[in-house]
């Protein structure tokens, strides 16, 4: 395509029409000359904005992208309304790429009650990936308090864990090397592990531990479940005893990091969602009744070590490393 913005016709017939799911949020949307989208909440209501950038390569898609920007508000106690998209594409994107881009985008809206609200588009010769830049636009109640300094109430909170870790880098993994893993494993097992993209949303679990009264909670993504936890415990400014065993993992994500030699508690786990709260068991059993597996994996401490036992071992944790996923040539 040529340099510069889209033209109008490209714009119309492959990026506006693919706009369909609707927000009565949304009062001016994506459009011909609209230079911004126009929000109207509730007086009780607040905004929450989220952005993800992403570099379409390492098997990540656009899709996974929109997720973790909705992930992020869930996260934050938010209702993940609207999503805008600028995107800067190479001058070997064809309109049929930019017509498929907007597709799924517009099919994880649908899934999640999200509206397109606006973007850009735009092809340049600086690129030769397509680069996306995803805002995700939420709102949450007024009242909603500041709960990330727990330090200060002097108790601890137990740290329940969703779903399992690792998710989001073995369905990537299962999906761009699929013809790799089918010459270890049967075919059951990599269709299963290409499956995992179903569980990447947290934001049914999210809501379900708001109104359990949860603390504060993390969307676990690169770095694994390690970089989540250690992310958590900065952000509380609180230590952290976590016992390794209680860690979800599917055994599929165990064959595949095996398999590539990664290990899963550095790799991608979007899909899964840390939460602080008083009594985890509780929260376990709400989440359990919703048909969404959690686990309590450790505690909150007084201090500022972050620990994981193994039996009579216990090791520290380390700052966010590198994703494992970025380990493997796709």
């Amino acid at each position: 395509m040529k340099i510069g913005k889209v033209s109008e016709s490209v714009l119309k017939r492959s990026i506006l029409k693919q706009i369909k799911t609707k927000r009565n949020e949304i009062v001016n949307g994506a459009g011909i000359g609209v230079d911004c989208a126009i929000l109207a909440f509730q007086e009780t209501e607040n905004c929450a904005v989220s952005t993800e950038s992403l570099v379409v390569q390492n098997g990540r898609t656009l899709r996974h992208a929109i997720i973790k920007a909705a992930n992020n508000l869930a996260a934050g106690g938010a209702e993940p309304v609207g999503v805008t998209i600028s995107a800067v594409l190479p001058e070997t994107t064809e309109e049929s790429d930019i017509k498929a881009f907007m597709a799924e985008a517009e099919t994880v809206c649908e899934e999640w009650n999200m509206q397109l609200t606006g973007g850009h588009t735009e092809v340049s010769e600086a690129v030769n990936k397509p680069v996306f830049t995803i805002t995700g636009i939420g709102k949450l109640p007024v009242s909603t308090a500041d709960t990330t300094k727990i330090k200060e109430q002097n108790q601890s909170k137990d740290i329940v864990v969703t779903k399992w870790i690792g998710l989001e880098g073995t369905t990537i993994l299962a999906k761009e090397k699929e013809k790799e893993l089918l010459t270890k494993y049967p075919t059951h097992l990599v269709e299963e592990a290409k499956g995992f993209e179903k569980y990447l949303s947290i934001i049914p679990e999210a809501a379900t531990a708001v109104k359990s009264g949860a603390s504060v909670m993390h969307d676990a993504s690169e770095g694994g479940i390690f970089g989540a936890l250690w992310e958590l415990a900065g952000r509380l400014g609180v230590g952290l005893e976590i016992d390794l065993k209680k860690l979800p993992v599917k055994q599929e994500t165990i064959e595949v990091c095996e398999y590539f030699d990664v290990n899963p508690y550095e790799l991608l786990s979007g899909g899964s969602l840390l939460i602080a709260t008083d009594n985890g068991f509780d929260l376990v059993r709400a989440l359990e009744k919703e048909q969404i597996h959690a686990v309590v994996i450790g505690k909150t401490t007084d201090n500022n070590d972050r620990v994981v036992i193994n039996e009579e071992e216990r090791r520290f944790l380390e700052p966010r490393k590198t994703d494992e996923i970025y380990k493997i040539k796709f």
